[in-house]
C-alpha cells in the first residue's frame, strides 16, 4: 500500500509540473512579447548610458622609515617601527589631505551639463559629450560647440547652485533665474549677486544660443564624487602593493584625475618620510654649542689645575674607577640624550621613557658608589679625577652628538619615503561598461520571466475548460464527446469555420468521427420513444456562453442522424442571434419568430428543405421583442405536437444557458440535452453555473460534449483523440 501510494504521489507531481509546462507554452504569446519587450528596454538602456572606462595604478609600500636609524641601532630599537600598513595607507589616500590637491588642481568642483540632452537624445546618439577638467580649464562639447571655462568661483551661499551660461552677440550671459550677469570671452570678470560674489572667465561657448548648465561643487562633494569612483585595495594579502582603481564616463579624465590622486599621495608620503629627521636635526642643532661650550670650559678648568698641583700619578685602582666612572657618564649622557628625542615624540607616562629613567637610576647608584670610593683619596688626587673624568666626558658627548648629526644629514639626503610608484594610470580607451551582451541575455531573461509570471497569473484567474475528468467531477454530468478541431476546416474559413458541414470539406477527419460517435451515443440512449409517445426524438443542443460551437456540433449531428435514412429537423431556436441558417446557404426569413409573429404563417411556411437528403430546417425568423414568451405559448407546444409525427429526429438549436432562459423552457420538450463547451477557452466556472441553473430548473443534462480539442504537446489532455483510423492523416 505504501509503494502504491507513493508512486501515485509522485505520478500527481509530474502531472502538476507538466500541467504547469503546458500552462506556459499556451501562454508562449505572452511570454514572447515581455522577452522581446525586455530585450528592447535593454537596448534602450545600453544606447542611453554612457560608457564606463577604467584606469589603474600600482603603488608600492615599504618596510619602515629609514630617519632615526641613523642615531644608532639602539635609538631606533627603542623608538620602534612606524611602518604603515597598506591598509592604512589605502585609507589615507582616499582622505581629504590627499584629494583636496587633486580637486584643486584639476579645478574639479566645476561642474558643466547640457540641459539639451535628454532621454529620446541620449538614444538616438548612442554616446553624449562628457567634460573634461585640466589645470587650466573645463571644457564640454555640444552639438553647436565647445565650452570652455577659464576660471569660475563663487560664493559659500552660491555652491551647488545651478546657474546657465548662454552665447550673446557680444559675450555670454551668466543667469540664475533671478539674476542677470553680462561679460565678454576670455576677460576675468567679477559679479557681486544678492548672495555674494562670482568670479568667471569664459573662452567659449555653443552658437544658436545653446545653453549650458555650470555650477561650483562644494569642496565635501567633490571628494565625495572622486572617492565614489575611487577603488584603493591591496593586491594579496601582506604583499604591501596597493591597486588604484578609478572609473568614469570619459577616459581621459579618469586617468588624468587617478594620475593626480598617486602623484599627490606620493607627495604627502614623501613629506612624511623625512618630517622625523628633519625634528631630530633640529634638536640636535640646539645641544651642539651647548655641548661645545660645557667641553670647552671643562678642559680650561682641568688645564688649570694641573697648571696649580704639577702632574700627580694615579693608581691602579685610580685609574679603574675612573675610566667605570667616565663610561657611567657616557651611559648616562647617551640615555638622556635618547630620552630628549624619545620625549618629542611622547610623554614621562610611555613606557620606553619609564625604561631609560630606570636604567639612568641604575646608572647614578653604581656612580654614587663610585664617588664615595674617590672621596677616600687624597683630595688632590680626587680632584684631578673628577676634572679628568669631566674633561672626559664632555668630549665623548660632544664626539658623538656630532658624529650623528653628520650622519642623520647623509640619510637625511638620500631619504625617498616608504611609497614606491610601480605603475602610473594609462589610457586604453576600452569601455568596461555596459556589457551590452550581458545586459541584453539579462534583460530578456528578465522579460521571459515576467511574462511567465504573468501567463500564470492569467491561467490562475482564467480558469479554462480543458480536461474531461475535472469537467464531470466539477459538473456531475458525463463527458459524452470530445471533437478534435478539424485543421483542414479552420484552413479554410478561420473566422467562419462553424459554418461548413464537415461531411463536404473533412469527412476523414477525427472531428467527423467524433460527430459520428456522439450520434451513436445518443442513439443508445435514446428512449424508445420521444416524449409523450410521439415519433421522433428531441435533441436539445445549448451552451454555457456564445462561441461555443452550438451550431457547429446541432448541424454536423443531423447530417449523420440523416445518413441513417431518418428524417430529421433542425430548428435554429436562438431568435435572437441564431446563424444557422447560414450552415445550410438560406435565409433567416419565414422562419420560428415569424411562425409566432405572423397570423398567416403556418407549418409549410417555415419548414424549409435543404440541399441535404431527409434534414429540414426551420430558421429562426425575424428577430421578435419576447422570445422566450413564445417558446412558452401553447402555439409552440402544439408545433412540438404536430413536427414530432413527421420526423425521426428533432435537433434544436437553442441559445446559450447565461444569455438567456430558452434552453430551460425548450428542454421540456427534449428527450436529450446536450451542454456543449468550447476546450481552452470557455471559462470552467462559467460552465459548472450554468449546469446549476438547469438543475435548478429540474432539467436534467444528459451530457457534455467538449468542441475544438486541439491536439498536440500544448494540450495536455489531447490523449482523448491521439489517434486516426481510416483515412485520416
Amino acid at each position: 500500500m505504501k509503494n502504491t501510494s507513493k508512486s501515485a504521489t509522485e505520478d500527481d507531481n509530474d502531472i502538476d509540473l507538466l500541467a504547469l509546462f503546458l500552462v506556459l507554452l499556451r501562454g508562449w504569446k505572452i511570454i514572447l512579447f515581455f522577452a522581446l519587450l525586455g530585450l528592447l528596454l535593454g537596448v534602450l538602456y545600453t544606447r542611453y548610458v554612457n560608457p564606463t572606462f577604467r584606469s589603474d595604478a600600482l603603488i608600492q609600500i615599504e618596510e619602515g622609515s629609514k630617519g632615526v636609524a641613523a642615531l644608532g641601532e639602539n635609538i631606533s630599537n627603542l623608538v620602534g617601527s612606524d611602518a604603515s600598513t597598506a591598509q592604512t595607507e589605502a585609507e589615507l589616500i582616499r582622505s581629504r589631505m590627499v584629494l583636496e590637491p587633486v580637486v584643486d588642481a584639476l579645478n574639479l568642483r566645476v561642474r558643466l551639463s547640457d540641459p539639451t540632452i535628454g532621454f529620446i537624445e541620449k538614444i538616438k546618439s548612442n554616446r553624449t559629450y562628457t567634460q573634461i577638467n585640466t589645470a587650466e580649464e573645463v571644457t564640454l562639447g555640444t552639438s553647436d560647440g565647445q565650452v570652455v571655462i577659464k576660471q569660475f568661483d563663487v560664493s559659500k551661499d552660491y555652491l551647488n547652485k545651478g546657474f546657465s551660461l548662454v552665447k550673446s552677440e557680444n559675450g555670454f550671459t551668466l543667469t540664475n533665474g533671478f539674476e542677470d550677469f553680462k561679460g565678454q570671452f576670455n576677460k576675468p570678470y567679477q559679479f557681486n549677486g544678492t548672495n555674494g560674489q562670482i568670479r568667471i572667465t569664459v573662452a567659449q561657448l555653443p552658437d544658436n544660443n545653446h545653453p549650458v548648465n555650470i555650477y561650483k561643487q562644494s569642496l565635501h562633494n567633490a571628494t565625495n564624487a572622486i572617492n565614489g569612483a575611487l577603488s584603493v585595495v591591496e593586491k594579496g594579502k601582506g604583499t604591501g602593493i596597493i591597486q588604484l582603481t578609478m572609473t568614469g564616463p570619459n577616459q581621459q579624465q579618469t586617468t588624468s584625475i587617478l594620475s593626480q590622486v598617486v602623484q599627490s599621495y606620493f607627495g604627502q608620503n614623501q613629506a612624511r618620510g623625512s618630517e622625523e629627521t628633519t625634528q631630530t636635526l633640529e634638536f640636535m642643532e640646539t645641544q651642539i654649542p651647548v655641548l661645545r661650550e660645557k667641553l670647552e670650559k671643562s678642559e680650561a678648568k682641568f688645564n688649570e689645575f694641573r697648571e696649580q698641583s704639577g702632574t700627580i700619578d694615579v693608581t691602579q685602582e685610580s685609574q679603574i674607577l675612573l675610566a667605570e666612572n667616565a663610561r657611567i657618564d657616557a651611559q648616562l649622557s647617551e640615555l638622556k640624550l635618547k630620552k630628549a628625542d624619545l620625549t618629542t615624540y611622547y610623554t614621562e607616562e610611555h613606557p620606553l621613557v619609564i625604561q631609560i629613567n630606570d636604567q639612568i637610576e641604575v646608572l647614578n647608584n653604581r656612580k654614587q658608589q663610585i664617588k664615595n670610593t674617590i672621596q677616600e683619596l687624597p683630595e688632590i688626587q680626587r680632584e684631578f679625577l673628577q676634572l679628568s673624568e669631566d674633561v672626559g666626558i664632555d668630549r665623548e658627548i660632544y664626539l658623538t652628538l656630532l658624529k650623528n648629526y653628520q650622519q642623520l644629514q647623509i640619510a637625511k639626503a638620500g631619504q625617498l619615503g616608504y611609497a614606491r610608484i610601480i605603475d602610473m594610470p594609462i589610457s586604453t580607451f576600452r569601455a568596461i561598461a555596459p556589457k551590452k551582451l550581458q545586459i541584453w541575455l539579462l534583460s530578456m531573461f528578465l522579460g521571459t520571466l515576467l511574462g511567465a509570471v504573468l501567463a500564470l497569473i492569467k491561467s490562475l484567474l482564467r480558469n479554462v475548460v480543458k480536461d474531461p475528468e475535472r469537467l464531470e467531477e466539477k459538473t456531475g454530468v458525463p463527458v459524452v464527446a470530445t471533437i478534435p478541431r478539424s485543421p483542414l476546416l479552420a484552413r479554410l474559413d478561420k473566422n467562419k469555420a462553424s459554418r461548413r458541414l464537415l461531411a463536404y470539406t473533412d469527412r476523414d477527419s477525427l472531428s467527423y468521427e467524433a460527430i459520428k460517435s456522439l450520434r451513436t451515443s445518443i442513439m443508445f440512449g435514446m428512449p424508445e420513444e420521444g416524449k409523450s409517445g410521439s415519433r421522433a426524438k428531441v435533441v436539445l443542443i445549448t451552451g454555457e456562453s456564445p462561441g461555443v460551437g452550438k451550431s457547429f456540433v446541432s448541424s454536423n449531428l443531423s447530417e449523420v442522424f440523416a445518413q441513417l435514412s431518418k428524417k430529421v429537423l433542425v430548428i435554429d431556436a436562438d431568435m435572437r442571434l441564431g446563424e444557422l441558417h447560414k450552415v445550410f446557404n438560406m435565409t433567416q426569413d419565414n422562419g420560428l419568430a415569424d411562425y409566432f409573429q405572423k397570423e398567416n404563417h403556418n407549418l409549410q411556411d417555415v419548414v424549409h428543405p435543404t440541399t441535404m437528403e431527409n434534414i429540414d430546417f426551420i430558421p429562426r425568423g425575424e428577430k421578435p421583442q419576447n422570445p422566450s414568451s413564445l417558446l412558452s405559448s401553447e402555439k409552440f407546444s402544439s408545433l412540438m405536437k404536430e413536427l414530432s409525427t413527421h420526423y425521426d429526429y428533432i435537433v434544436i438549436d437553442s441559445p446559450p444557458v447565461l444569455a438567456a432562459s430558452d434552453a430551460m423552457i425548450l428542454a421540456q420538450y427534449a428527450d436529450k440535452v446536450l451542454m456543449v463547451t468550447r476546450y481552452d477557452d470557455s471559462i470552467e466556472g462559467q460552465l459548472v453555473y450554468a449546469t446549476k441553473q438547469m438543475q435548478k430548473a429540474n432539467v436534467n443534462i444528459d451530457g457534455i460534449v467538449l468542441n475544438d480539442v486541439r491536439q498536440g504537446l500544448m494540450s495536455k489532455y489531447s490523449y482523448h483523440y491521439s489517434y486516426a483510423y481510416g483515412h485520416n492523416k
